[in-house]
């Protein structure tokens, strides 16, 4: 019996998962299936990145929809549109042998008129991204009134990204008897006040530990001065000949800076961020698929919904403001029972980052030296010799061009003739990292500058005023995001940050007061015009914050009686 036959699947759904290559279910699959088909319970599902979601909740679905209706039947919602995707392939290739089931998937970045067209089609299912659901549903074009099923797919993210508002919006329109799937990697209050308010006594379900990480992934990290990144990542990715993994950057300025320094030393990467159109994002994920592109530039965002399992590395670039994060990042590699290694690149001060990442994950971080320019001269040296020596001959295709080759090469040695074959290749790699530093920090520096830094004063922050906040969709990350982008720094010292409906605070070193209000002329974000200044107490800011401050104290104290 197909072990997925046994948690109740029909034959249609199981020769489906047999042909896309499913051996046994997941954890979260063999919890969720049966509960999905056998009970009406709504389900809160904790279960990390590559763990088997979509099927785990679409093969249920897809099982028990009504195939003669031409009512929408079933809603998932996802933060990004790489993901909206992803789920609706899968949900498509799920559906292979159930020809009358329809699928549509609706996004931003997209053709508007060609999503209302696959609505208009009557889909039984429908994956979407809230912001594009939500107009849908106001353009009276997506139907709610006859759902029955809501997945909420990376809850936690999509409130990341500030889609609080559009969750609510559309929770709203929904019958009140429909089941709701909440799956997330982390539950922040966030998420758990949504499932208090739009489930009913939902059965949780967790896969696997919170915070784990998988087994068979190594943990490493390089400690190097800030300014020396891009050449350590730069050695790392030439001491792994064959690596074919994700490089994660803080924000989208960072992706295409660093994505373009590797094309232009000769790699085969590329960026991967929200600024690149629907075609352009397609075209770099289907050449990284496909094996053309070794190296991936992403931002956390921009990642979510890649699929690929045989990822021999994930490069932590910056490391998240979340540790959760990290766990997301990690777990991109090491899939389908595959070893995996996660590294991360730190500067000086750093280290305590990473002995909080092993509390948090239980896994050791091994340190590692940067490798030198001997180290990876030798390794390219034999990776080009095993190349050679495992190349496959068509002795048909070179055979008429060999008599001319060897009168060509007739004058040289054997010695001679290894030696300039090798060189073809290896010549530019001993010219680059000839008299190469070491990038490495020693410890003892690192101490020192420890102490020095002890009995420096503490930095004075200044407090600056800017007229978007959470009706913007702004969050902390996306504040600290637009602060690297616009003064394209990367060592700028951010203190608090708090963010109102309207308006938001947020601390600058006091050193960099000319820098932000000079990176911020000009500057927009999502089609706002931004007004950045000094918040100072006579400012109508800083009386309209007080004002505020005075009213929730007022309504604390009323609370408390």
């Amino acid at each position: 019996m197909n072990p997925f036959e046994s948690l109740g699947l029909i034959p249609e759904l199981t020769k489906a998962v047999d042909e896309l290559g499913f051996v046994n279910p997941t954890p979260i699959q063999q919890e969720t299936i049966p509960m999905v088909l056998g009970t009406n319970d709504d389900v809160v599902a904790l279960a990390q990145t590559g763990t088997g979601k979509t099927a785990a909740f679409g093969l249920p679905i897809e099982q028990q929809l009504d195939l003669e209706s031409n009512h929408l039947q079933a809603l998932v919602l996802s933060p990004t549109r790489e993901l909206c995707l992803q789920i609706h392939k899968d949900l498509e290739s799920y559906a292979k042998h159930l020809p009358d089931l329809k699928v549509a998937a609706i996004y931003g970045g997209s053709d508007v008129p060609a999503q209302i067209k696959a609505l208009k089609n009557k889909p039984h299912m429908v994956a979407g991204t809230p912001g594009r659901v939500l107009d849908m549903i106001r353009r009276k074009i997506l139907k709610t009134d006859q759902i029955q099923w809501v997945v909420l797919d990376e809850a936690d993210e999509m409130l990341n990204m500030g889609f609080k508002e559009d969750l609510d919006a559309i929770l709203d329109t929904v019958p009140d008897n429909k089941r709701t799937l909440l799956f997330s990697a982390t539950m922040p209050n966030e998420v758990l006040k949504i499932a208090k308010k739009y489930m009913h006594d939902p059965v949780e379900i967790t896969s696997g530990e919170k915070n784990a990480v998988a087994g068979n992934v190594k943990h490493q990290f390089y400690m190097v001065h800030a300014r020396d990144r891009y050449e350590a990542l730069k050695r790392i990715a030439d001491i792994n000949p064959s690596i074919y993994g994700i490089v994660f950057c803080r924000t989208r300025q960072e992706t295409r800076e660093v994505a373009d320094k590797l094309k232009n030393d000769g790699y085969n990467a590329d960026a991967l961020h929200g600024d690149l159109s629907q075609a352009q994002r397609e075209y770099v994920m289907k050449g990284f698929r496909n094996g053309l592109l070794q190296m991936l530039v992403a931002t956390d965002v921009a990642a979510r919904g890649i699929d690929v399992s045989d990822l021999t590395h994930v490069i932590n670039y910056n490391l998240p403001d979340e540790p959760e994060v990290y766990i997301h990042r990690s777990g991109r590699t090491g899939r389908a029972g595959k070893s995996g290694i996660s590294i991360t690149i730190i500067h000086t001060r750093e280290i305590n980052k990473i002995r909080n990442l092993e509390r948090l994950t239980g896994k050791p971080f091994e340190k590692r030296p940067v490798p030198t320019g001997p180290e990876i001269c030798e390794k390219q040296l034999f990776n080009l010799v095993d190349r050679m020596e495992h190349t496959d001959v068509d002795e048909s295709q070179i055979s008429p061009y060999m008599d001319v080759i060897y009168k060509k090469l007739d004058w040289l040695s054997r010695e001679d003739l290894i030696k300039r074959f090798v060189s073809v290749e290896f010549n530019r790699f001993l010219d680059y990292y000839k008299n190469a530093p070491d990038l490495n920090v020693k410890e003892e520096k690192q101490s020192a500058k420890r102490k020095e830094k002890e009995i420096k004063p503490a930095k004075t922050f200044t407090r600056f005023f800017i007229n978007i906040g959470t009706k913007n969709k702004l969050t902390p990350p996306r504040m600290i995001g637009l602060i690297n982008d616009y003064t394209k720094r990367r060592d700028l010292a951010i203190g608090k940050i708090d963010i109102m409906k309207k308006f938001t605070f947020f601390e600058i070193d006091q050193q960099f007061e000319k820098d932000i209000l000079k990176a911020f002329k000009k500057a927009e974000f999502d089609g706002v015009n931004l007004k950045v200044e000094i918040s100072r107490p006579d400012t109508k800011q800083a009386r309209t914050e007080a004002k505020n401050t005075r009213l929730k104290d007022k309504k604390k104290r009323k609370n408390k009686r």
